[in-house]
């Protein structure tokens, strides 16, 4: 019995294709790469309902490297989907060849992306994985080029699929046929794909080329403000924003708070000056119950210890203008 690792994010297409290959024999495990912009849980439910293994590897800090600068760009916001696939399959590659699997797979689909799932695109891909002779991809297989998988009797060309184009409608068919009845929607799972997250994520990359995994994360909390070219303010909108910044590493932030009136928790992130500072303070109190007051007390917590300063509520104009 043939062996096969396969990409399974949780969706319809990557289902389906684990299953086809389950169909005929093969034995199938799935693997789920955990990053900032997509996580595993979607692949943890899908691998429970079809009956497969999943390893689940965290891969943030190797895929925020190759992000900031890939390779064959980007798609229409900050999503680097053949670069990210590549990847993906080259890093899967090493687990292939340390427990012996015979080959990869993966639910890409000929045509369903314009930009990413072209022939060429699917080409470049396996090319720039390091294994473009050990990827296959079963919901596409009879229209792409025989592979030496096929070749060699481990897998049943005439049991793989021929689907191509943007039409979900095949993969709803083959999943009623099938028995798969739960999976999510078509789209999204990627936050790279969402402009809003983008517009931060680029902000964020242009000023703070540097910027690691923690700062990534902090873009998912509240409201962010450009405070200079060196820093920025994230400041909570609910509880759960502020028990986040609460929770952020104190040897890498600033927490502002104004102990005085209820309002919302800041972070201040990059290197910020003591003008940003301030400006940063200025920001939290309009957001907060002090914002008609005609200062407020901040306390800046920084890694050397605590400091206050009282502020003039900025306008809230002029605060929304920074936002990114």
């Amino acid at each position: 019995m043939s062996k096969a690792l396969g990409l399974l994010s949780g969706g319809l297409d990557s289902s389906l294709a684990a299953l086809c290959l389950k169909r005929q024999g093969v034995e199938v495990t799935g693997i789920s790469f955990v990053t900032p912009f997509f996580g595993s849980s979607k692949a943890e439910l899908a691998a429970k309902q079809i009956g497969i293994p999943l390893i689940v590897e965290n891969i943030s800090e190797v895929h925020l490297a190759m992000l900031k600068n890939p390779h064959y760009g980007y798609g229409k916001n900050m999503n680097p989907c053949i670069d990210c696939h590549a990847m993906m399959f080259r890093l899967a590659g090493e687990i292939m060849a340390e427990q012996n699997f015979d080959f990869l797979f993966s639910g890409e689909v000929l045509g369903q992306r314009p930009m990413s799932q072209n022939s060429s695109a699917l080409r470049s891909v396996a090319n720039y994985s390091g294994h473009p002779d050990r990827i296959i991809r079963p919901l596409s297989a009879k229209l792409l080029p025989v592979t030496p998988m096929e070749e060699q009797g481990l897998i049943d060309r005439e049991q793989l699929l021929d689907i191509q184009g943007r039409s979900r409608k095949p993969q709803e068919a083959l999943a009623k046929e099938w028995g798969l009845t739960e999976f999510p929607s078509s789209g999204g799972g990627c936050l790279l794909t969402e402009i809003h997250f983008s517009d931060r994520l680029r902000d964020l990359v242009k000023h703070q080329p540097d910027c690691n995994v923690e700062d990534v994360e902090l873009l998912k909390i509240g409201r962010q403000f450009r405070l200079s070219g060196q820093s920025k303010l994230t400041l909570g909108r609910h509880q759960k924003d502020n028990d986040a910044i609460r929770a952020a590493d104190k040897s890498d932030y600033i927490i502002l708070r104004a102990p005085g009136v209820s309002g919302p928790l800041g972070l201040v992130s990059g290197t910020p000056s003591e003008e940003d500072l301030q400006t940063a303070g200025a920001i939290l109190a309009t957001y907060g119950k002090g914002k008609d007051q005609a200062e407020v007390e901040v306390v800046a917590e920084m890694p050397g210890g605590e400091k206050r300063f009282s502020i003039a509520p900025m306008s809230r104009e002029t605060a929304t203008g920074m936002i990114v």
